[in-house]
């Protein structure tokens, strides 16, 4: 299967997994304005990753700052079905100054998307 396969094949999960990524981020209480970027599944960059226990092409997204071309985000499905994305925030969490909200995860299957926010105590 040709990359562009892949990417209209996965489109409808990525959408949803990109939207649980943004609602992660928004729960957490950041001002509108606060937030730069958010996951866009087509403003990611693609490309097959061959499966080293399957041999098998995984899709990998991934998402990059435009202004610093740090990659900032990463959407790998995988070919049983799995998929894990995460995607960076890197600011002090707005209700909980003690902590760090480096980014927001998802992972699972098309019918279960889970996601939670990887937060870091800030040092004292």
């Amino acid at each position: 299967m040709e990359l562009s396969e892949h990417i209209a094949l996965n489109r409808q999960l990525a959408e949803s997994i990109c939207q649980r990524l943004s609602e992660e981020i928004n729960i957490l209480g950041f001002a509108e304005a606060e937030i730069e970027h958010y996951p866009f599944y087509d403003n990611a960059s693609f490309e097959l990753i061959k499966d080293p226990y399957t041999g098998e092409q995984n899709l990998s997204c991934y998402w990059y700052d435009e202004f610093t071309k740090q990659r900032i985000g990463r959407l790998q499905f995988n070919s049983d079905g799995s998929f894990y994305a995460e995607y960076d925030v890197v600011k002090t969490h707005p209700g909980k100054l003690n902590w760090f909200v480096e980014g927001v995860t998802a992972w699972g299957k098309a019918d279960s998307i889970k996601t939670e926010p990887k937060l870091l105590p800030m040092p004292t």
